[in-house]
């Protein structure tokens, strides 16, 4: 492996629910050529791991007596263009559009206000960009501009206002009320606030308002901080 390939070039992206994360970040990572990790997805891959062994997700002790079992693999081409690297997986369970059903999704909070679990997948975080084999990750979740990723070159906070972030949630969730939506939207972060500060940039981290962007204006705002941070 290549030095090039050790040391990839780290964005870290993280925001508010509703922000436009994962779409933005895997079309930045399209863009310049770059692997994508949705560290979301690993949460999401522990919540179904523990509800498919029938663990309580309010035991801590019990989930942290899972996490050396749990096989983990996430596909980083955000093209997905090459088979073999895309999709969730756990062992060979491919989980990609199971962790996204409602009981994982229910249980996903508690799981990951457990510190130890949160250790754990920030080292698979970094092991996992750090076998990327590409020059660049553009790396979106909760914390990753300061816990998981606090001295990658580029760091940014991507938010909008309140309603339009309700507004672009619904336009993906055919079928729910604005309302029902929006209510989740907000339960979700006052969940995940209790354990991660996403709301304010923290020292060194650019703010990106897409409030009054579209989404290709959004993914130019992103790489022109990429540009700006790195000269790529």
């Amino acid at each position: 492996m290549t030095e090039l390939a050790q040391t990839p070039i780290v964005v870290a992206v993280d925001g508010p629910a509703g922000s436009g994360k994962s779409s933005v970040s895997k079309a930045t990572a399209r863009r310049l050529g770059w692997a994508y990790l949705d560290t979301g997805a690993a949460y999401r891959a522990l919540s179904w791991y523990v509800v498919q062994r029938r663990l309580d997700p309010t035991d801590s002790a019990a989930v942290i007596d899972a996490l050396p079992d749990f096989d983990y693999r996430i596909g980083t081409d955000p093209s997905g263009e090459d088979p073999a690297n895309t999709g969730v997986f756990v062992g060979d369970h491919d989980v990609t559009d199971a962790i996204r059903e409602p009981d994982v999704t229910a249980v996903v909070s508690a799981i990951a206000r457990v510190p130890e679990v949160r250790a754990f997948l920030t080292q698979l975080f970094r092991d996992i960009v750090r076998r990327s084999g590409k020059p660049g990750v553009v790396v979106e979740g909760r914390d990753i501009t300061t816990v998981v990723f606090p001295d990658a070159p580029v760091r940014i906070l991507l938010t909008a206002d309140e309603s339009v972030r309700i507004a672009r949630r619904s336009a993906e969730l055919i079928g729910h009320s604005a309302a029902h939506v929006g209510e989740a939207l907000l339960r979700r972060d006052a969940a995940d606030s209790r354990v991660v500060d996403f709301m304010n940039a923290a020292d060194g981290v650019t703010t990106v308002d897409s409030t009054d962007l579209d989404f290709d204006q959004t993914v130019d705002a992103v790489i022109q901080v990429v540009q700006k941070e790195t000269h790529v």
